[in-house]
């Protein structure tokens, strides 16, 4: 089952004030970008984050998962909890570097 784009939009709204949201099709799910940095990667309705040092302790109680197969362990990140997944994000956009472009 794929991510529906109504699911997407209401994850984006959920984190609405923590910068500029964006989000990109990917391989039939969904990257979702804060201030350019790809921080959530969506994939059968299901929101992941990496795995990072920086929110081991916020993410202690998480469900983990793989948003794909082949891929990382990543959290399972509680969307309906507004502020904490607001927290969660503000300490992942901090480390997150802005993706260099793709050269043509």
């Amino acid at each position: 089952m794929a991510t529906t784009t109504e699911y997407i939009e209401y994850v984006c709204e959920q984190i609405n004030d923590v910068g500029e949201i964006r989000y990109k099709k990917m391989f039939g799910e969904f990257m979702v970008y804060v201030n350019n940095k790809p921080i959530i990667i969506v994939c059968n309705n299901i929101p992941f984050v990496k795995k990072l040092d920086c929110i081991k302790d916020i993410m202690k109680n998480a469900e983990t998962g793989f948003p794909y197969k082949g891929a990382k362990e990543h959290y399972i990140l509680d969307i309906d909890n507004r502020e904490f997944c607001k927290s969660v994000i503000i300490e992942l956009e901090k480390i997150t570097p802005i993706p260099k472009p793709k050269k043509k």
